[in-house]
């Protein structure tokens, strides 16, 4: 008997034009109204997250946003995880020999120093703009808030050798000290190490007194894997590497081919 499901949306739960074909909206609020919890995991921030969960009936449910970085139900925050200043700059020093463009999200917020064709791409699915500024900027902002506190995640996006290199290079360094791995070859999620998606279900599950055993996660990459093992049923879906596949109970049908539908109605009857 399972009584909540978490999914990821990019890869999973959405189909590759971001669109959750009709059948899946049937199949997710026919498991709300039978009193079975629905969450959305997301490396999204907040604003992307709230059109999808509308339409599924989840906006009034916990969301978790930026890779667990921050987590909110309704507009209350339950919890949100911040790279500090310091690091936050050290990271950037890193990256930017690379020639990589990196977002900077902080709750509803999200930053850059450039408008290019990256961030232009992930402006099609946020509901806030942009906001461009030189980084030694960013961090007179941020350091004025007086917390010491930096965005919740950093993302660096770049070509897949690229962000292989990067990430070879920020493990090095911060291995331990920083959650770092791909949520699509060329993007690379930098967050707090309290910031996880399995972190987020496992404070979820907490609050609604839900054992570990009774829950669902399904997700596609590096950055739903700790979800996908925690979970009492982990699900890969068709479409995720071989990595993520072989950690997972089950693999269902790809994001592209209703494939969260399918593991849902096999698995909850």
């Amino acid at each position: 008997m399972y009584s909540a499901v978490f999914l990821d949306m990019d890869g999973t739960l959405l189909r590759s034009d971001h669109s959750v074909s009709e059948e899946t909206i049937r199949t997710i609020k026919g498991l709300t109204g039978n009193g079975i919890s629905v969450t959305l995991v997301s490396a999204r921030p907040l604003d992307a997250m709230l059109p999808t969960a509308r339409q599924l009936g989840l906006a009034g449910s916990p969301l978790v946003s930026l890779n667990g970085g921050y987590i909110t139900q309704g507009e209350k925050p339950l919890f949100q995880s911040s790279i500090d200043l310091a690091t936050t700059a050290g990271v950037t020093l890193q990256v930017q020999p690379f020639g990589a463009t990196i977002a900077y999200y902080l709750q509803r917020e999200w930053f850059a120093e450039t408008d290019d064709s990256w961030t232009r791409h992930e402006q099609k699915i946020m509901d806030v703009r942009l906001q461009v500024a030189p980084f030694p900027e960013l961090m007179r902002r941020w350091s004025a808030r007086g917390d010491g506190a930096g965005p919740n995640k950093m993302m660096v996006m770049s070509e897949p050798k690229t962000i292989a290199l990067i990430e070879k290079q920020l493990l090095s360094l911060y291995d331990r000290r920083l959650n770092i791995y791909p949520s699509k070859p060329t993007y690379l999620e930098v967050m707090e190490p309290a910031a996880s998606k399995a972190n987020a279900v496992r404070m979820l599950i907490a609050r609604m007194n839900i054992p570990r055993e009774q829950t669902i996660a399904i997700g596609d990459n590096f950055n739903d894997r700790e979800m996908i093992e925690f979970a009492g049923m982990g699900v890969a879906m068709g479409n995720a590497p071989d990595e993520i596949k072989a950690v997972a109970d089950y693999v269902t049908d790809s994001n592209n081919n209703d494939g969260v539908r399918k593991a849902l109605e096999k698995l909850i009857r």
